[in-house]
């Protein structure tokens, strides 16, 4: 479907670019923070598995957008809300995401956990309601019939 396709497309490259230069400020670097990505697949070992853990990490995170696209397109059927108010409503998604991500998906995952930080809480709620939500409300609404 064009739509999940278009909104995943947006908010996993948004997303990503957002993680590799906040990360990048805290020192991480694009290629061991993608294998993090695949790690939540393989465990550990993606960290050893060079430019081909990386990739898998990138084909991981856009699979997670187009999830997230399709479950709100598949939300905005139902609820007429989501659709006039996609810019408040992607924000509450956006929220909505970043917790099932960090309190559901990564806990489940082969990844390894990281300390709870209040820090990066904020930052990565910012960055799931500027990045994730928003774009994929404003984008479901753009380009969808009712």
């Amino acid at each position: 479907m064009p739509v999940i396709f278009g909104a995943g497309l947006i908010a996993g490259t948004l997303d990503i670019i957002a993680a590799f230069v906040v990360y990048g400020f805290f020192g991480a670097k694009p290629i061991p923070l993608l294998q993090g990505i695949a790690a939540g697949l393989i465990g550990p070992r993606a960290r050893n598995g060079g430019i081909g853990t990386a990739a898998l990490g990138l084909v991981c995170h856009f699979f997670i957008a187009f999830l997230a696209a399709a479950s709100y397109f598949i939300l905005s059927r139902w609820l007429s809300a989501a659709r006039r108010h996609a810019v408040v409503s992607g924000a509450i998604y956006g929220v909505i995401v970043y917790f099932v991500m960090n309190r559901i998906v990564v806990p489940l995952s082969a990844a390894r956990k990281f300390p709870f930080s209040w820090e990066m809480m904020f930052i990565g709620l910012a960055i799931h309601i500027v990045c994730v939500g928003i774009p994929i409300a404003v984008a479901t609404r753009r380009f969808s019939r009712a």
